[in-house]
C-alpha cells in the first residue's frame, strides 16, 4: 500500500495519534486503528499507548476497481478521523471544531457534525434536523432560532418522537429517531450534554408491513413479458437479477466478470450496503439457470472488473423502470428495490424457510427478513378473504 512508510508496515499515516492496520480474520481485510501515544514511562523507558478501534476495514488484496474506489474512500474517511481527533488531543477542542460549552446553539453543532460527515447515510442524518427544527417550529416556536442543549429534555423527546409517528411510516421513524440520538449521543460524549434526553425514549415503527411495493409472480410475467421501442436490453437484465436474484441495485450495477464463478454457478461480492460497518459484508449467492443466463456467458475481451450491467444513471434507469411498468399496465409505485424485496416475498410464499431466504439475501440477521414474512401473511387473508361468501344457514 503507498501509504506505507518506515519499518512500520501496518502505520499508515503519522502524528498523534496514528493510523494504523491489523490483519483480520482469514487476512482478506485489515481493519483500521487509532494508536495515541499518552505519556511515557520513565521506569522502563517505554511510551504509554492507547487504541481506539474505527470499525472500518480495507480490503487486503483489492481486485477491481470498484474494491480499490471502496478502500480509497474508508482510507480518507480514516485519515479524516485522525485528523479531527489530532485537533482534539493537541488544540483541547471537542469533536468537530466545537468546545465544551454547553450554551452553544444545537442547531449549529448538528449543522457542524453534517458538515464534517462523510457516511452514506449523512441524507437521514440530514433529515433528522429538519425534522428537529420542524417540531420545533411547530410546539416550541420560542426555540425556533436558538436552543441550547439544555433546554433539550425527555418531556420534548417523547413529543419529538410523536412528531416523527404522524409524519413517517414504516421503518423510517425509526431510521430518522436514530440518527438523531447519534449527534445527542456525540454530544454526551464530549461534554455538551450533562445528561441524556432521549433515556428511555423509544420509538417503533408505526407500520408494521412492508412499505414498498412488491410484485406478485403474476405482475413480474406481466412485466417481463412487456417489450416496447426504445427498451434497453442491460436495464430489463439487471432489473431481472434484483427480482430473481435477490440482489441489490447498488450491487447489480457493480458485479463485474471476476466475480461470476461459473464451473460452481455462484457469485461472490461484497454488498456496497454493509461494507465497512459489518463483518459479514461479504456474499456469496447461488446462480440459478435463469440468473445464469441473465449475466451471460463471459465475453472473450472482458477482464476480471469489466461490468456484467454497465448501467446508465440511477436517474435514468429509475425512469427507464417506471416507463416499462406503466407500458405493461402496472399501477403500482414500483422502484429498483422492490424487485429485492419481491425476490424475497415470493420466495415465502412457495413455502421457502426464513432463514434460508435470509442467507439468498445476504442478511446477518432474520430480523431483516420478518417484514417480509409479514408481507406474506397480509397477502395470506387476503387470498382467505377473497373466499365466496356462502349463505350456509
Amino acid at each position: 500500500m503507498s501509504e506505507t512508510r518506515g519499518k512500520n508496515k501496518n502505520l499508515l499515516e503519522s502524528g498523534n495519534p496514528r493510523l494504523l492496520r491489523k490483519s483480520v480474520k482469514d487476512g482478506s481485510e485489515y481493519s483500521l486503528y487509532l494508536e495515541y501515544q499518552i505519556g511515557y514511562n520513565h521506569d522502563n523507558g517505554t511510551s504509554i499507548r492507547r487504541k481506539e478501534s474505527l470499525s472500518l476495514y480495507l480490503v487486503a488484496s483489492p481486485r477491481t476497481p470498484v474494491e480499490r474506489q471502496k478502500n480509497k474512500e474508508t482510507l480518507d474517511l480514516a485519515k479524516k478521523i485522525r485528523f479531527e481527533r489530532e485537533q482534539e488531543f493537541l488544540e483541547d477542542k471537542e469533536g468537530y471544531r466545537l468546545k465544551k460549552d454547553k450554551t452553544v446553539n444545537f442547531y449549529d453543532y448538528y449543522q457542524a457534525y453534517i458538515d464534517n460527515y462523510t457516511k452514506k447515510d449523512i441524507r437521514v442524518i440530514e433529515m433528522g434536523l429538519r425534522n428537529f427544527k420542524a417540531f420545533i417550529a411547530q410546539e416550541y416556536p420560542q426555540y425556533a432560532q436558538r436552543i441550547e442543549p439544555k433546554q433539550i429534555t425527555k418531556d420534548m423527546m417523547i413529543k419529538f418522537t410523536q412528531f416523527l409517528t404522524k409524519k413517517h411510516r414504516g421503518t423510517g421513524i425509526s431510521s430518522v429517531y436514530r440518527r438523531f440520538k447519534k449527534i445527542i449521543n456525540y454530544g454526551i460524549d464530549h461534554g455538551v450534554f450533562t445528561q441524556n434526553p432521549c433515556k428511555g425514549v423509544t420509538v417503533a415503527p408505526n407500520d408494521d408491513m412492508l412499505v414498498k411495493e412488491i410484485l406478485s409472480e403474476k405482475e413480474m410475467k406481466q412485466l417481463f413479458a412487456c417489450h416496447y421501442e426504445g427498451e434497453n436490453p442491460i436495464i430489463r437484465r439487471a432489473f431481472a437479477m434484483t427480482c430473481l436474484g435477490g440482489i441489490r441495485y447498488c450491487d447489480v450495477k457493480r458485479l463485474t466478470y471476476g466475480e461470476v464463478d461459473y464451473e460452481n454457478a455462484l457469485i461472490k461480492f461484497r454488498q456496497n450496503k454493509t461494507i465497512n460497518h459489518s463483518k459479514r459484508s461479504g456474499a456469496v449467492i447461488n446462480l440459478t439457470d435463469i440468473t445464469l443466463a441473465i449475466i451471460g456467458p463471459r465475453p472473450e475481451d472482458a477482464k476480471d472488473d469489466t461490468l456484467i450491467f454497465p448501467l446508465p444513471s440511477s436517474t435514468m434507469c429509475l425512469k427507464a423502470l417506471r416507463h416499462w411498468t406503466k407500458r405493461a399496465g402496472i399501477t403500482k409505485h414500483i422502484t429498483w428495490h422492490c424487485g429485492r424485496h419481491s425476490f424475497g416475498t415470493i420466495l415465502l410464499n412457495k413455502g421457502s424457510n426464513v432463514k434460508v431466504v435470509a442467507d439468498l439475501l445476504g442478511h446477518s440477521s432474520l430480523k431483516y427478513v420478518e417484514v417480509y414474512v409479514r408481507a406474506v401473511d397480509e397477502e395470506k387473508k387476503k387470498a382467505l378473504n377473497s373466499l365466496p361468501r356462502i349463505d350456509i344457514f
